[in-house]
């Protein structure tokens, strides 16, 4: 199955989750198109079409980000430039936090939030979402996964639990994280149970 990225982050976590095919990454080749949908989904879909369109392999994309309550939804679908285009996940998260300085701690609720999509041999097409909600600190711990995992304290671990998704070992994040979640759904649909 070809997933419709060249984020090693990405073809690792995809490859470690248990139920999917062997996960292939992009063929540097292929050409995905602008992610400028308005969604989650909107977004993967069109990757994993583009994939599937080019290699004529099963395909599966992702599009996946931080959903802040108290920034009125940002990231949002902006998550990987939050910072503007060709921003690191160090820029992105710099902003993020300077952006949480106004946000009372209350607010600082959050959610990542992974759209999978997912196109078969024959075209057919499905999307499925995975969840983990948490809170967003402002002092970044951990080494772990990437992104904004250094200041999002998932709420799956438990209330005595304080660990950011960044000190998490890898099975611990993959059993909460949103693209574990969306990963295993989408598995559990196509071997049909």
């Amino acid at each position: 199955m070809i997933l419709a990225s060249r984020n090693p982050h990405k073809v690792r976590e995809f490859g470690e989750i248990e139920g999917l095919p062997e996960i292939e990454p992009l063929p540097e080749v292929v050409e995905l198109p602008p992610e400028d949908a308005a969604t989650f989904a909107g977004n993967a879909l069109g990757k994993a079409r583009a994939a599937w369109e080019a290699t004529g392999e099963e395909a599966i994309a992702d599009d996946s980000g931080l959903v802040v309550d108290g920034l009125d939804g940002a990231p949002g679908v902006l998550s990987a430039r939050f910072a503007g285009e060709g921003a690191t996940d160090a820029e992105n998260l710099e902003l993020l936090i300077e952006s949480l300085e106004s946000v009372p701690i209350g607010s600082r609720t959050a959610r990542y939030v992974c759209a999978l999509a997912h196109v078969a041999s024959d075209g057919a097409e499905q999307v499925v979402e995975g969840l983990c909600e948490g809170i967003l600190i402002t002092e970044p711990r951990g080494s772990g996964g990437f992104g904004y995992d250094p200041i999002f304290v998932p709420s799956d671990t438990g209330p005595s639990d304080d660990r950011t998704m960044a000190e998490l070992s890898s099975s611990e994040k993959h059993a909460i994280s949103h693209r574990g979640r969306a990963a295993r759904l989408l598995a559990e649909r196509l071997s049909g149970s």
